[in-house]
């Protein structure tokens, strides 16, 4: 028998826990674990953040977002696009040009995003020179 957080601890109404629980559970089949494999990806947090303060070409954003490839940044910015938070505007010109920006969902999420990028830039060498 499975036993459920509910059985352990209760939540509160309306708190995150509780809004993510399904029958007590944090459900495999839950929407939600899309959506947070798509955004907090490796790739996905740093394209993210990379556009969180302005638009950026193809070149600028593989640039600034050092290591990533060309394939992972092509299926990276695709999955965030789809998702409706980057979007994607080219520009019939020789050469073509393609701009990459932020929805307004996409600028939430980042805000989101970015106090948690913080603490983890304050943190990661403590964390990563533990023993």
């Amino acid at each position: 028998m499975a036993v459920s957080i509910e059985d352990k601890a209760p939540t509160a109404p309306g708190s995150v826990l509780g809004d993510l629980l399904t029958d007590g559970m944090l459900a495999s089949a839950c929407p939600s674990r899309v959506v947070l494999d798509h955004v907090t990806s490796k790739w996905g947090v740093l394209v993210l953040v990379a556009l969180s303060e302005r638009t950026l070409r193809w070149g600028e954003l593989r640039r600034l977002v050092e290591g990533i490839s060309e394939k992972m940044l092509a299926s990276t910015l695709r999955t965030l696009e789809a998702d409706g938070l980057v979007l994607r505007e080219a520009t019939p010109s020789i050469p073509p040009r393609v701009d990459y920006s932020l929805t307004p969902l996409g600028r939430e999420l980042a805000d989101h995003l970015l106090p948690l990028m913080g603490w983890i830039v304050r943190h990661a060498d403590a964390m990563l020179a533990r023993p």
